[in-house]
């Protein structure tokens, strides 16, 4: 990959608290100082490879094409059985490569870009610093490695080439609607406390919610009344809401308030939306 302005995008769950994130700026700006580096987040809850893989497959198709480093590792140094390898993809589309570890991090993302055609294990790529250290790969191999290829360097001369479809993935459950009621589950929640869920504004129509009608959300044989609406504001303070996110996927929030709070369901519970 050559790009005239190289870019890398940066996710974590490294905080801000500590150096990790600047040392790993510095070893990109050392091995390609041309790069510029948009962080999307450094807040992945530690060890949460499955909420850094869904906001990795949220952000990039608003980021342009480049190489995209994400580090949310609990794996990290692992030996044996549970080691997981360090890997380096090229996406289908954009010509874009993910960089990262082999836990599934990367592959949602990868799979919203047309899929991975390209595959290297970069573990012992000629561009990994020396001594590696067993805890801190984002600074001895993920980083180096993403601005070597930053600045040129081709996926064949930082890793080995491996199966495509030995790639690691995470599960995530699955939306459907039966007999009139949409089943829903919540797959995070954001900032605010807005309910991300696995569904799409078809399978809301397809449960005969219409846009405006009053509905009801069921958690644990516990009803919520709410609305479907096309913004917060269109109900007043404290009243819930489904509504089709900037994702374009169904989401439930509470008007300047917090769903997650308001109905107290953590990730991957079922919430059941019918008409009212």
């Amino acid at each position: 990959m050559t790009m005239d302005s190289p870019l890398i995008t940066f996710l974590s769950d490294y905080g801000h608290a500590d150096e990790f994130v600047g040392v790993c700026h510095g070893v990109m700006a050392r091995r390609c100082p041309e790069a510029r580096v948009i962080d999307i987040t450094h807040t992945i809850p530690r060890h949460d490879v499955r909420e850094g893989a869904l906001v990795l497959r949220d952000a990039l198709p608003h980021m342009p094409a480049g190489i995209h480093l994400a580090v949310v590792d609990p794996s990290v140094g692992s030996r044996g059985r549970q080691a997981r390898r360090a890997v380096a993809l090229h996406t289908a589309e954009e010509d874009r490569v993910l960089v990262g570890p082999d836990n599934g991090l990367l592959m949602l993302a990868a799979a919203r870009l047309g899929g991975v055609v390209e595959a290297v294990e970069i573990g012992s790529s000629p561009e990994r610093r020396e001594p590696v250290s067993a805890t801190f790969h984002g600074r001895d191999i993920f980083a180096p490695v993403a601005a070597a290829i930053a600045a040129g360097r081709q996926l064949a001369e930082v890793g080995e080439s491996i199966p495509i479809d030995g790639l690691r993935n995470v599960a995530l459950p699955s939306a459907h609607v039966r007999d009139g009621v949409l089943a829903v589950h919540v797959l995070r929640a954001d900032h605010f406390g807005n309910l991300i869920l696995d569904a799409s504004p078809a399978q809301v129509a397809e449960a005969g919610i219409d846009p405006g009608a009053t509905l009801s959300v069921e958690v644990a044989g516990r009803a919520f009344p709410g609305r479907y609406a096309s913004t917060f504001a269109d109900v007043p303070p404290g009243e819930l809401l489904l509504y089709e996110d900037a994702l374009r996927m169904a989401a439930i929030a509470v008007n300047r308030g917090s769903a997650a709070n308001h109905l107290g369901v953590g990730r991957d519970e079922e919430l059941l939306v019918r008409p009212a």
